[in-house]
């Protein structure tokens, strides 16, 4: 059984817990909760979303679902707020892209502020935490495309926060990512990037403190994850696929590694990004932008960087690293009785392996990246601005 501790508190899955809605309904009496969804409209043609809003029905005390939406149209956005018109507690579909919201941020250029971002789950979620937090006091967000969601997410994300007595602030997840159709390992990037590249800094750089921060989270690009409301009011937020490792960057910086758990969803799948052809599609520009991430938080929390001899013992050590991940992959699959390429996944590893240099190479040309200020900055520059997204989000 694993029971092991540490750096991060790390909450268990035993399977003996048996009713998770029951146990929810209870805890979200005790603080103000929101869940905050960002989605794009296309995801309401799916079953996950369906599947998502049916459990979350199941709730009695959710002091609000924050949707935030990227849409084409106003037609679009009443249909999603269409589809969540039945639910038993407050419903805010923000449009992020409305024509009034895209106004309103821009306008706060003048008081030097950029806050129109890439679009993209970042700058949903930045919007999101702005309008999720005027009333409450946790908020826990969760993708639109999780095929397996079911009332032990939510429940298991949020207990952590809404009990104050265990003096938690952040929660993140971690899972098995197994697809439904073939039970095949899922999690590339995280499997056959992040940790290898992780493993390979630790031996260039030393095991410093952000370095052995990182490898403590099991699932470290999980978008799962929940917050309490002082510190998600404080979170600088990224807008690339960096999101993941910078938010955990800003965490880090923002509150003390007791106050942080990560809490074991047991099977998880959604939907998988191809690895792409070239550096700027799939999973090769997603890796890209995560490594650029990995090396921002290393420079900003190590004050260290690579040199060109360090860069060349990367490439080396990763794909050595990379190799040996495929084999243990490989073997715990088979003893698992899950389909396995050993083949495909080292095809994998050599494509990641060639965007080491490259991107490394951009990244020192360019290391300082946009990120949407944090909302406690926003605010006070505009003091108003929270209540002015939250209509100019919902007007139609």
């Amino acid at each position: 059984m694993d029971f092991q501790q540490g750096l991060i508190t790390t909450i268990h899955e035993y399977g003996l817990a048996k009713d998770p809605l029951s146990q929810l309904n209870q805890d979200l009496q005790k603080r103000p909760t929101a869940i905050l969804i960002p989605c794009l409209f296309d995801e309401f043609s799916r079953p996950a979303l369906q599947l998502i809003k049916a459990t979350l029905k199941k709730l009695k005390n959710l002091n609000q679902l924050v949707i935030a939406l990227a849409a084409d149209n106003k037609n679009q956005v009443s249909k999603a707020k269409d589809f969540f018109g039945e639910m038993p507690f407050p419903v805010h579909v923000q449009w992020t892209n409305s024509p009034l919201v895209i106004e309103l941020l821009k306008n706060q250029e003048k008081n030097g502020l950029d806050l129109l971002g890439t679009p993209g789950k970042g700058w949903a979620v930045w919007q999101g935490v702005g309008v999720a937090t005027k009333r409450s006091e946790v908020v826990a967000l969760f993708d639109a495309d999780i095929r397996t969601f079911n009332s032990f997410y939510p429940a298991r994300m949020l207990h952590p926060l809404l009990d104050k007595s265990n003096g938690i602030s952040y929660v993140k997840a971690f899972y098995s990512r197994l697809s439904l159709e073939n039970n095949a390992l899922q999690g590339r990037a995280t499997r056959l990037f992040v940790g290898p590249l992780l493993a390979s800094l630790e031996q260039l750089v030393g095991n410093g403190a952000f370095i052995q921060y990182l490898q403590s989270f099991r699932y470290p690009l999980a978008g799962e994850f929940a917050f309490t409301r002082d510190l998600a009011m404080n979170l600088r937020i990224p807008c690339d696929w960096g999101l993941e490792i910078g938010l955990l960057s800003e965490v880090y910086k923002n509150v003390r590694i007791s106050r942080i758990a990560q809490v074991d969803l047991g099977i998880f799948d959604h939907k998988h990004k191809e690895i792409g052809s070239k550096p700027n599609e799939g999973l090769q520009k997603m890796c890209a932008e995560i490594l650029s991430s990995v090396l921002r938080g290393v420079m900003e929390h190590q004050a260290q960087t690579l040199t060109n001899s360090q860069l060349a013992n990367l490439e080396v050590l990763y794909r050595r690293v990379g190799e040996d991940r495929v084999k243990q992959f490989s073997l715990d699959s088979s003893v698992n009785q899950l389909p396995y390429s050993r083949h495909e996944e080292e095809l994998a590893v050599h494509t990641f392996g060639k965007l080491l240099r490259p991107a490394i190479n951009t990244f020192l040309e360019y290391p300082v990246k946009q990120q949407l200020p944090s909302w406690s900055r926003v605010l006070d520059c505009e003091g108003k601005l929270q209540d002015e997204l939250e209509k100019a989000g919902s007007t139609i």
